[in-house]
């Protein structure tokens, strides 16, 4: 019988057996592709390279999902590889995250699109290298979001237990690509000016609206569907569910929450990207929403003056970092993110779920709540 710690839900052994699954899933397409031609190639060894690591935790949620309600199985391998399509799901929404972002960087290495436009510069091609690696890495996200789907349909589950996580499986698809798009609605919002900022009650809407991302975004894409889709697999019945969406959801937000504070002050070394990227990028997180929600107004217009400058300097940075503190905004989103774990885990005490799942998931809230990557 092959079994994971309860305790330690995304231990060495189940990255490992998570990657394992993956691996196979992208070696039974080297010989499609290699049908194709040699020159799709570099699509695979880029799908190689970003899913080889992070995190697991939509994985882990999806694997102990079904351990709430069954217990673990004596050979997981079907449902590893049903979680492990999630990964892939991941990725293709990262790979196509940094486009929108214009990224650089992704896990400490060039983003996708920018590794395509390296390769189109280093070989002399012709056309535009920029166009050329974006279109590359909007192909590799689609192609690693059908590769997806066709892990979870070869998974080996029954097909009872696929019809159970169907409709689950469909809603976390439509919610990160129409979360995706009100992400993209929230940065084209304007913010006024550095002379006229947003009003406090401008802000204050906005803010409301950010939530709502943070909501489709973030929470039921990382945590709500991926334990819901491990239940359902595990035939959980509807009260169940609920159960596990009133425990998931706030713990998403929080999830995301922290992922805003990294963003801006993380360490580069540990999350992989320069730090305060996310000013650079202009992104409006609640961090951000909320700094601008209640500084003056002198402090405001600089906030909206320094947002989406590709040109920062570290001191830059450190300004906006510094208003961000000043403001409250800073303490704000780590009391949310306190507020909503507590939350999370009171909701989890009242689930009706096995015992060893409630041991995991309460593990896995403090690991996707307490990090710093």
């Amino acid at each position: 019988m092959v079994s994971f710690d309860a305790r330690n839900p995304v231990s060495p052994e189940f990255r490992r057996a998570v990657g394992d699954r993956i691996d196979a899933l992208l070696t039974s397409q080297e010989p499609v592709l290699a049908g194709i031609g040699a020159d799709v190639t570099p699509l695979l060894t880029l799908a190689r390279e970003f899913t080889g690591g992070g995190k697991r935790l939509r994985p882990a949620f999806c694997y102990w999902g079904q351990v709430a309600i069954t217990g673990q199985s004596e050979d997981p391998t079907t449902l590893l590889a049903a979680a492990a399509s999630l990964d892939l799901l991941h990725v293709s929404a990262l790979v196509h995250d940094d486009v929108m972002d214009a990224s650089d960087t992704r896990r400490g290495v060039p983003a996708v699109h920018r590794q395509f436009e390296i390769q189109h510069t280093r070989r002399g091609w012709r056309g535009d290298p920029t166009g050329f690696g974006r279109a590359g890495a909007i192909l590799l996200g689609d192609l690693l979001l059908i590769w997806s789907a066709e892990m979870l349909d070869t998974s080996g589950l029954s097909p009872e237990a696929l019809r159970r996580a169907a409709p689950l499986v469909a809603a976390v698809r439509t919610e990160v690509t129409c979360g995706q798009f009100l992400d993209v609605l929230a940065q084209a919002t304007p913010l006024g000016s550095a002379d006229q900022p947003l009003s406090s009650a401008a802000a204050l809407a906005l803010l409301e609206e950010v939530e709502r991302v943070v909501e489709y975004k973030t929470a039921r894409y990382t945590v709500v569907r991926p334990t819901q889709i491990g239940a359902a697999i595990g035939g959980a019945t509807p009260a169940q569910l609920d159960d596990l969406a009133r425990f998931a959801s706030p713990l998403g937000r929080a999830f995301q929450y922290r992922d805003d504070l990294l963003g801006v002050f993380g360490d580069a070394a540990v999350t992989g990207k320069p730090a305060g990227d996310d000013l650079r990028e202009g992104k409006l997180t609640v961090l951000t929403a909320n700094a601008l929600a209640n500084a003056d107004r002198a402090a405001a217009g600089e906030l909206v003056g320094l947002l989406g400058r590709q040109d920062l300097t570290p001191a830059d940075v450190e300004r906006a970092r510094q208003i961000i503190v000043d403001t409250g905004a800073l303490t704000a989103a780590e009391a949310a993110i306190a507020r909503h774990h507590e939350q999370s885990l009171a909701a989890l005490k009242q689930a009706d779920i096995t015992e060893e799942g409630r041991i995991a998931l309460t593990r896995l809230a403090e690991l996707a709540v307490s990090r710093e990557a």
